[in-house]
């Protein structure tokens, strides 16, 4: 799933992160990808007790973007030594595919099977992911200091998300498929923090530069349908929000020690909790009294608190979370500036306080000291592995359409007998690439002012 983050992790373009400048899941949490003064790291997310250090570079330093295309080769990267230029690599080749150059700081880039999207403060560029060519430049967007945004996963809804206004909680819906304004999302009163979807692009979480109430709109409606609190005693900074991979629930973190994890109930069709629960009777009573209280105090009663939570170690560090499920069990994973990665168990019935299964160092036994009695982090392993290419796992066969139970390869584990490949693994429709012209098969790559130049792997 993808994170709702602004600008590139712990650091930024002019940030001063602790040991690494950046920290991304990729669409479907099943990689991680960090940034570090002397390249970037990739991650597989296949275990719990064990962490594969699939790729690591250090052709490029001082990283503060690096985000992966699902799990295939193709990896973005944005460096504080030309922070106007974005490189595209085939990580696994060792080759540039191309690099586009812009007007100013790229502060966040975005991407799925379809699109690739570059925020800038005052304008986005949105290209096809195909053959990388600029299909449109929104210029003059309201100012966007964090690079703000969010792009669907769904390769058929290919929907972005970004602030309408610098001064109140706007959100514009854009089509980024049909290249077209869907809706204006009125969603909070403050300026905007956070943005993500859910994995079928039907619902979008957005939080507030205040930090106490993350609201979920149906999309492309921008109708609201859940708001949640995530505390009423301070203002704090959301730095992440995810979806879990059924929609079901959503994560929230931020610079406090605690992690949110919110669940969406649907409501039966006679207009009833699903679960005939305490919680559920006593929240119909407040509803119920809402009507007759000030807008102000209805509005805290009727706002539904965490289901589950989990406490970091320490407060003030900026971090990313997800929701995945890993060997077939929901997990909350937690990636810190001070380069950990801490992956809690989550109860989907009872909810409560999240037990830490695993810790690990994302730079080697050396590299950080711990405190606490708990479980120590396992070292990053390195295996050689034999991968199959980016064609052979993103695009589609040529004999017919792709159906949710197609079975194929998995890049981080080769082939995969019996295991469902999801449907939105895959394009939307056939891309004819083969292992000597990978993909994007392009020769020129032309920024947004016409002058960027790029290679061919």
């Amino acid at each position: 799933m993808e994170t709702g983050e602004g600008a590139g992790g712990p650091g930024g373009p002019d940030g001063q992160g602790i040991r690494f400048g950046c920290a991304s899941f990729n669409q479907d949490s099943t990689s991680l990808a960090l940034g570090t003064k002397n390249g970037y790291k990739l991650f597989s997310l296949t275990m719990v007790d064990k962490l594969d250090c699939i790729h690591e570079s250090a052709e490029t330093p001082d990283v503060y973007i690096v985000e992966r295309l699902f799990s295939s080769s193709l990896v973005v990267v944005v460096s504080t030594a030309t922070p106007q230029r974005m490189n595209i690599y085939h990580f696994k080749k060792g080759t540039e595919i191309c690099n586009y150059s812009y007007p100013s700081n790229i502060l966040s880039v975005k991407l799925n099977r379809q699109r690739l999207v570059v925020c800038l403060e005052e304008s986005i560029y949105i290209h096809n992911i195909k053959d990388m060519k600029l299909l449109k430049t929104l210029l003059n967007t309201p100012s966007n200091p964090s690079g703000l945004c969010a792009l669907s996963i769904n390769h058929s809804n290919s929907y972005l998300t970004y602030p309408g206004s610098a001064t109140i909680g706007e959100i514009i819906v854009y089509d980024a498929n049909n290249l077209s304004t869907v809706t204006m999302i009125p969603a909070h009163d403050s300026p905007l923090a956070a943005l993500t979807f859910n994995a079928s692009a039907t619902k979008l979480a957005s939080a507030s530069e205040r930090g106490t109430v993350i609201r979920v709109f149906s999309i492309p409606e921008g109708q609201r349908l859940f708001e949640f609190r995530r505390g009423m005693k301070r203002y704090v900074s959301i730095s992440s929000l995810s979806f879990s991979p059924d929609g079901q629930f959503l994560c929230a973190s931020s610079n406090t020690e605690t992690v949110h994890i919110f669940k969406l109930e649907q409501m039966g069709p006679s207009g009833e909790d699903d679960a005939a629960t305490w919680s559920a009777y006593m929240g119909k009573m407040f509803s119920a009294a809402s009507s007759y209280l000030p807008a102000q105090v209805s509005g805290m009663m009727s706002q539904d608190r965490a289901f589950a939570t989990v406490h970091l170690l320490s407060s003030g560090q900026r971090n990313v979370c997800t929701l995945a499920m890993i060997q077939k069990l929901p997990r909350l994973l937690v990636a810190t500036d001070d380069g950990q990665l801490f992956i809690y168990n989550v109860d989907p019935q009872d909810g409560g306080e999240c037990m830490l299964a695993h810790k690990h160092r994302l730079f080697g036994v050396d590299d950080d000291q711990f405190e606490g009695t708990e479980s120590e982090g396992s070292e990053v392993t390195r295996p050689a592995q034999a991968y199959p290419s980016y064609a052979a796992t993103a695009a589609l066969p040529a004999s017919g359409p792709v159906t949710a139970t197609l079975t194929g390869y998995c890049e981080d584990g080769g082939a995969v007998k019996g295991e469902v490949i999801p449907e939105h693994e895959f394009a939307a429709g056939p891309v004819c690439l083969d292992d000597e012209n990978e993909f994007p098969p392009i020769n020129w790559c032309r920024d947004g002012t016409g002058g960027g130049r790029g290679r061919r792997s």
